[in-house]
């Protein structure tokens, strides 16, 4: 057969490329703004019939098509969430929870890089839907913005199920995918959810501010998500010969490529291009990864790895936090006695920046939470170490910055204790 023949041959509608699932199959989806909405949706429809049941979901970070379909509240008996990166979608519903009743949401804890390999190894897939970018002559799909776990995913599952739709970016890199692998195949023409920028707070530009005078030309920028990062690149294109390497491409990002900051060529690896793992934006941006072979997509593991991320002269990775204690730890996951988010790639990427010839990893919090009336510099952690002790080097708050390798315990103390607020910084100090 031809491609055109393989393509047609595996091609039918959402409700027949998910039906047959038995009760306790396990699933996945594509993540965040590769979520496939009319397999979705059909996957919904066929909970509410009560003809599937007992369906353990695996994902990170879920948005509005999933919150619409199978993360309806209704449906959570039938379809039963194993998250591995909590949304504002999971916290609404944990928040719903009665008390003395069961988790509407299970969470997995599992490092980002480390998603391919649970995939591979721990949890046997029966079904994997996602969204991918139409075939071309040659037979191949690309995994579009979401290369993430995907890869692994639908590799390794069962039954594999692609919704084709002409919105979603043809990536370069690591992310083709051939029709000859796929078992199903669903078309859909709807716009890819688009994220719009946060608005930057002052302190958040104060932040920015500090973090944009320790990058120099010839960096490789790995920014995480939120308002900061995009602060921090728009101080940032004045600088020349940059590069990218970051588990998150954002619209900010890529204004440093198109104003001529970022060229990608004083890399070590992946010379001349940007490599991400999956990206989110408006529709210009997805308008700019299409089709552009200066955008290198690869699987998370390989994004993520510490031992990849080293090889780049000059890593700065500016990663957001919650907490920090007095000693150095990081708690970026966990709020008001609740799981908040998941670990992602912080850990990674602090590693690795750190290990980087010339690096800095930089984790980085406004001093107050909750209209100031709370510190996010801590004696003792609310929640779990996402980034440990051992691990931290920059630590910046409106207040300044710190280097905290080479400092004691003590020293560590009173250097954060000067980047707290002022007004928590006496009782801080009594604390120790």
């Amino acid at each position: 057969m031809t491609h055109a023949d393989e393509y047609r041959s595996r091609l039918m509608s959402a409700g027949d490329a998910v039906r047959g699932l038995q009760p306790g199959a396990l699933m996945a989806m594509g993540m965040a703004t590769a979520e496939p909405p009319a397999l979705l949706g059909a996957l919904a429809d066929l909970a509410e019939k009560g003809d599937i049941d007992d369906i353990k979901l695996w994902y990170f970070h879920s948005m509005d098509h999933a919150a619409e379909t199978v993360l309806r509240p209704d449906l959570l008996g039938r379809i039963r969430p194993r998250c591995m990166f909590l949304s504002a979608i999971e916290r609404k519903l944990l928040g719903a929870q009665k008390p003395g009743t069961k988790s509407p949401v299970e969470f997995v804890p599992v490092a980002f890089s480390d998603s391919p390999r649970l995939f591979e190894k721990e949890v046997s897939l029966d079904l994997f839907v996602t969204t991918v970018s139409p075939m071309d002559k040659h037979g191949w799909f690309t995994f579009g913005t979401s290369n993430d776990y995907s890869t692994a995913a639908a590799r390794n599952a069962k039954k594999l199920v692609v919704e084709v739709n002409p919105y979603m970016p043809r990536v370069f890199g690591a992310s083709l995918l051939h029709v000859s692998e796929v078992d199903a195949i669903v078309e859909n023409t709807m716009p890819i959810v688009e994220v719009q920028a946060p608005e930057t707070s002052l302190e958040e530009a104060q932040v920015a501010a500090i973090i944009a005078d320790m990058i120099d030309d010839r960096a490789c920028l790995q920014m995480g998500i939120g308002a900061l990062p995009g602060a921090v690149c728009a101080l940032l294109r004045d600088r020349r010969d940059m590069g990218i390497h970051t588990e998150l491409m954002t619209p900010a990002l890529a204004g440093l490529i198109q104003c001529g900051a970022v060229s990608n060529q004083a890399k070590t690896t992946y010379r001349g291009r940007s490599v991400f793992t999956f990206a989110m934006g408006d529709r210009p941006f997805y308008d700019f990864l299409d089709d552009n072979p200066a955008m290198h997509s690869a699987p998370v593991n390989i994004v993520n790895d510490p031992r990849h991320i080293a090889k780049n002269r000059n890593v700065v990775s500016v990663n957001a936090t919650l907490q920090i204690d007095l000693g150095g730890a990081c708690n970026s996951e966990h709020l008001m006695g609740r799981q908040y988010s998941g670990s992602g790639g912080q850990l990674d990427f602090v590693r690795g920046a750190t290990a980087s010839k010339g690096g800095k990893s930089i984790i980085a919090c406004q001093s107050t939470a909750r209209n100031g009336t709370v510190s996010r510099i801590v004696p003792r952690l609310d929640g779990p170490v996402t980034t440990p002790r051992n691990d931290t080097h920059i630590v910046v708050t409106e207040y300044g910055s710190v280097d905290l390798k080479g400092k004691s315990l003590n020293q560590r103390a009173e250097a954060l204790i000067g980047l707290a607020h002022p007004k928590f910084r006496d009782e801080l100090a009594n604390g120790l």
